[in-house]
């Protein structure tokens, strides 16, 4: 490849190519510099991660960090780079060395992340990990560490919290690699291209979100390309780091590496939801069918008839019945299949099925509406020597008793603000002056009359009562007319329509 061409294909490189050049095995590596210190104090030495005091231009340091290899065996031998807790307590032990004596921190950050095996998990990996964060923030000495290929996962977490954080150019820092996020999210790494624009790993990106203090350049190529120039930038970075943590006392230093971590990342609170995120959020998935208990079920229908007749009472039903609904139907679907299977007819289904696939829009045949009927009938004869036959009719009564619920709570929804409109017209003209004092004088009149029951009434008192009675439903009628309703009146008995 000629230069013009190196040029151009380096200067314009996508995330995840930053992420393969950050993980080529050729990178410079930390042993590449100075005299390796051993051993945590605690019974074993990780070889994932090395420690030593070295200098340059004649200015002392602790460097440690990450150590990957350069081949099978070596990887093998070093672990990949991904430290267990021994690892992590030997960087603390040098870390409270460098403390007492005063020295600077140099930290070299390449690691996948972690080891996630049985044997760290029990040793405390994560017990370990916060250890070392809770260390290196109480360090009386400047600490700068510097990313110079892959930072990940709680490998680099626990090394990461320095003074200045400062990456090569084609490193890349992240929570979950490319292709654990993609596996996560769509389902397959081969997204993990779109997963690294999306992570924002790259130099560039944990700079401009003030995650990174500064960007140290790479040769076209890479790190790997040339090593020697790269230690030179590296060299020269954290020299120019020191010197201006150095002018600073220990409190300054403490607060200003605090500070660092505090201000990352913005929140806002009390804002609306934007409706398309809401809609776009992912929800959380179903049991699958089969796995959810009868109690379970039970206990979800119950809760919704409780809710629909507390909203009853408080005249506001506003329920979500279709999920239940859909849920339910999915478990009694799943019930058929396993009645179908032990009934040894699965078999007919899927091929009639087939049929019908092929037959797409046309219209059925005799011959394939006779074997259907057949089928059918076979089926519901035998349905109850099905094993499942007492779960399914459960559920199907279940269904039964959400569906009628629904309808309940729809007609509610409908008939509610009409009938509340209704007595509210019926008491406006009630409320009629003429009306209110023709029922005050015939109330006067019933009482003097001494009666209590109708048919107690004289004709004439019959005949006032009736009178009235029409009066109010011709008041009654006109009043809901006014508003939309239609009332029709046969033989005593009424009716009202929209």
């Amino acid at each position: 490849m000629d230069g013009c061409a190196r040029k151009e294909l380096y200067t314009h490189l996508t995330p995840i190519q930053r992420v393969n050049i950050a993980r080529h095995p050729n990178r410079p590596t930390f042993l590449d510099h100075f005299v390796e210190l051993h051993g945590d104090r605690a019974g074993y030495d990780d070889p994932a991660i090395v420690t030593g005091i070295g200098s340059i231009d004649g200015r002392r340091f602790m460097f440690m960090g990450h150590q990957k290899g350069r081949n099978t065996k070596e990887n093998i031998q070093r672990n990949f780079g991904m430290p267990t807790p021994h690892g992590h307590r030997k960087v603390l032990r040098m870390m409270n060395y460098a403390d007492h004596h005063g020295f600077p921190v140099v930290i070299f950050i390449d690691t996948p992340g972690a080891f996630a095996d049985l044997k760290s998990e029990e040793l405390g990996q994560g017990e370990s990990i916060a250890q070392n964060l809770r260390t290196i923030f109480g360090l009386k000495v400047p600490v700068v560490s510097i990313v110079t290929g892959e930072g990940g996962s709680g490998g680099a977490l626990a090394v990461v919290c320095a003074n200045k954080l400062l990456m090569l150019e084609n490193a890349v820092l992240y929570v979950a690699s490319p292709e654990a996020c993609a596996a996560i999210l769509w389902k397959t790494a081969k997204a993990s291209p779109k997963a690294a624009e999306k992570l924002k790993i790259t130099a560039n990106d944990t700079c401009k979100l003030q995650i990174s203090d500064g960007i140290i350049p790479e040769p076209l190529g890479g790190a790997h390309a040339d090593p020697h120039w790269t230690s030179q930038q590296v060299k020269k970075a954290i020299l120019e780091s020191m010197d201006e943590l150095q002018e600073m006392g220990t409190e300054e230093l403490l607060r200003q590496r605090m500070l660092k971590y505090r201000k990352i990342g913005r929140f806002q609170e009390g804002l609306p939801v934007d409706p398309e995120k809401k809609v776009n959020m992912k929800r959380k998935e179903e049991p699958r069918p089969g796995l959810i208990s009868d109690k379970v079920l039970q206990g979800e229908v119950d809760k919704l008839k409780e809710q629909i007749m507390k909203a009853k009472e408080l005249s506001s039903i506003d329920m979500d019945q279709n999920r239940l609904i859909e849920k339910l139907k999915r478990e009694i679907s799943y019930e058929f299949s396993e009645a179908a299977k032990a009934l040894g007819i699965e078999e007919k289904l899927i091929r009639m099925r087939e049929e019908f696939a092929k037959a797409e829009n046309e219209q059925l045949t005799s011959v394939q509406i006779e074997n259907l009927e057949n089928l059918k009938n076979e089926f519901n004869e035998n349905l109850a020597l099905a094993p499942n036959y007492g779960s399914l009719k459960y559920k199907l009564s279940l269904l039964k008793e959400v569906t009628e619920a629904k309808i309940f709570a729809e007609n509610y929804k409908k008939t509610h603000p009409l009938k509340a409109k209704v007595n509210e017209k019926f008491k406006e003209v009630l409320e009629k002056s003429t009306l209110k004092k023709k029922m005050e004088n015939l109330k006067a009149e019933v009482e003097k009359a001494g009666v209590s029951t109708f048919e107690e009434f004289d004709q004439e008192l019959k005949e006032k009562v009736l009178d009235i009675r029409e009066e109010v439903e011709y008041e009654f009628v006109n009043a809901l007319e006014s508003f939309g309703v239609h009332v029709t009146s046969k033989f005593g008995q009424s009716s009202v329509s929209v």
